[in-house]
């Protein structure tokens, strides 16, 4: 199939790409007289024969009346068994806006976006699923977001208005998951959005373009957040919806090459965390002094259940107790006076709630390094139970600081 011939940047061995800085005009225009397109829309496909003119007529009909003629859709489909890319070129006589790519040498979504921002001639590049679960009335938001100055809009399923539909309880839990460990990795790119895993957004060319990328697996967003010079974030709330046609693509293999993903964009940008970022001093001595009142609760409680002159029940049976306690205490404490800044733009019981389990769930990853440090301490080293409580105690507050700051009480750029 004919394709127009496009400048790629690229080093196939390491797998680098570059957007040039200039639209990619066909050989032989002239700049002086050609149009360059405001919006560049990537539709990433492999499989999606019975959805892609539904979505490419639902774009077409909600971006003509907005913007005519002022944007492009552009299908980067993988060379797909059910052809795709067939059925694709052959509406492009009906929706002169189309542009299609096959690709038969490369796989891979995040890539294919890259491809087809490569091929793009907008100020403004973008990417959607083929498969109808990103709703496309959500994209003049977006639009109208980067055209006011901002340089990234990401659709968020994690704000007001957004949610995730009928998502089962171990998908949320994946999906939490990984942007958990997206946090703990690389938290000055996870942290800066509600939403790290959207694959619906908009940039600004200008923000990406000679800019070395380096996009692996299905979330392009990260590398965008990552690499490229991105100042201004908003954000739009969406309802990701179920699939109604096809198959959905998420296997094993996407998570692992996420982590891959993580770990090779933090390799590449040095020391980041938590030792290169400026440490909120202030925020941590009121975290640890609320963290003190925890303790004093915490060894009340556990001197009353465990001790042998009161109750003297299990130790492990009496920390979990006390230490929940204790939790219970320094969210309530914390809430209303250490991240007061953010909880004070956050109000409402339903959103305190929310912020108590994050509190609670990830000061109960907590519990469970601190009961095994304490029975390591007081059972194998022989160390006074009391002592050896404090301890623990010390040992994770970091962990508890660290996390809590960056998803129970979380402040992104878009806020």
């Amino acid at each position: 199939m004919k394709v127009r011939q496009t400048r790629i940047y690229s080093n196939p061995l390491y797998k680098e790409f570059q957007i040039p800085k200039e639209p990619d005009l066909p050989k032989g225009t002239s700049k002086s007289v050609s149009k360059t397109f405001k919006l560049s829309l990537v539709i990433p496909t492999y499989n999606e024969k019975l959805n892609i003119h539904k979505i490419v007529r639902l774009l077409t009909n909600l971006l003509e009346p907005a913007i005519p003629g002022e944007y492009e859709l552009i299908v980067v489909d993988d060379n797909s068994p059910d052809e795709t890319w067939k059925v694709a070129q052959e509406i492009t006589a009906e929706y002169p806006q189309l542009k299609v790519i096959r690709r038969q040498n490369e796989r891979g979504l995040s890539s294919a976006v890259v491809r087809g921002w490569q091929a793009s001639t907008g100020e403004i590049l973008g990417v959607i699923d083929a498969d109808l679960q990103h709703p496309p009335e959500v994209l003049l938001q977006l639009f109208n977001a980067v055209r006011q100055g901002t340089d990234l809009a990401v659709a968020s399923r994690h704000i007001t208005g957004g949610g995730v539909s009928n998502w089962s309880l171990p998908r949320r839990i994946l999906s939490r998951g990984a942007q958990t460990l997206g946090l703990i990795i690389l938290p000055q790119v996870i942290g800066r959005v509600t939403d790290p895993m959207s694959g619906y957004f908009l940039v600004r060319r200008s923000a990406i373009a000679a800019k070395t990328l380096h996009p692996l697996g299905y979330k392009i967003l990260i590398e965008v957040l990552g690499r490229g010079d991105i100042q201004k974030i908003a954000e739009v709330g969406y309802v990701f919806q179920e699939r109604e046609d096809g198959e959905s693509k998420v296997t094993h293999k996407q998570y692992v090459e996420y982590l891959q993903h993580l770990i090779r964009l933090r390799l590449s940008r040095g020391k980041i965390g938590w030792l290169q970022q400026r440490f909120p001093l202030a925020q941590f001595l009121r975290f640890a002094l609320v963290g003190l009142s925890g303790v004093f609760v915490d060894m009340a409680i556990f001197y009353l259940l465990s001790d042998p002159s009161t109750l003297h029940w299990g130790l492990t049976r009496s920390k979990i107790i006390s230490a929940e306690l204790a939790i219970a205490n320094n969210f309530l404490w914390n809430d209303f006076w250490t991240f007061r800044e953010i909880s004070h733009h956050q109000k409402g019981w339903k959103k305190r709630f929310k912020r108590f389990l994050k509190f609670n769930v990830v000061c109960s990853v907590g519990l469970v390094l601190n009961v095994l440090l304490l029975n390591l301490l007081f059972n194998t080293l022989g160390i006074n139970r009391y002592l050896a409580n404090l301890l623990a105690i010390g040992l994770i507050t970091f962990w508890n600081f660290w996390i809590n700051l960056k998803l129970s009480w979380r402040s992104t750029d878009s806020e």
